[in-house]
């Protein structure tokens, strides 16, 4: 059976699945961005780790050090790869835009 995420249009994305415009993001967005990088579903520390992203995103315009994410929760360095499978994917489904090619790879390579 279908969800509500499964049915909704996905805004425009780039050719690496970032959103052209982080304005059109919402929670049904995440759901199926998530699902696009093989998270069938979004956990508590999922949400934490996007709701992080976005506002560092917000407040500073730039990817925030994954490494600083992990260490002010107190969490193991590995901690948003492992939810996430990278770095970018997290970036990805929190629904921000191309961070630049120096970016992506840090982001890809955590």
């Amino acid at each position: 059976m279908d969800t509500v995420a499964d049915t909704v249009a996905l805004p425009t994305l780039d050719e690496n699945g970032l959103l052209f415009d982080p304005h059109r993001w919402n929670e049904t967005v995440a759901e199926r961005l998530a699902s696009m990088v093989g998270i069938d579903e979004l956990s508590d520390d999922h949400w934490l780790i996007i709701y992080t992203l976005r506002s560092y995103y917000t407040k500073f315009g730039v990817a925030p050090s994954i490494n600083n994410i992990c260490r002010d929760y107190q969490k193991d360095k590995n901690w948003v790869h492992d939810l996430f499978g990278s770095c970018l994917n997290a970036w990805c489904v929190a629904g921000l835009p191309d961070p630049g090619e120096e970016a992506k790879t840090y982001l890809n390579d955590m």
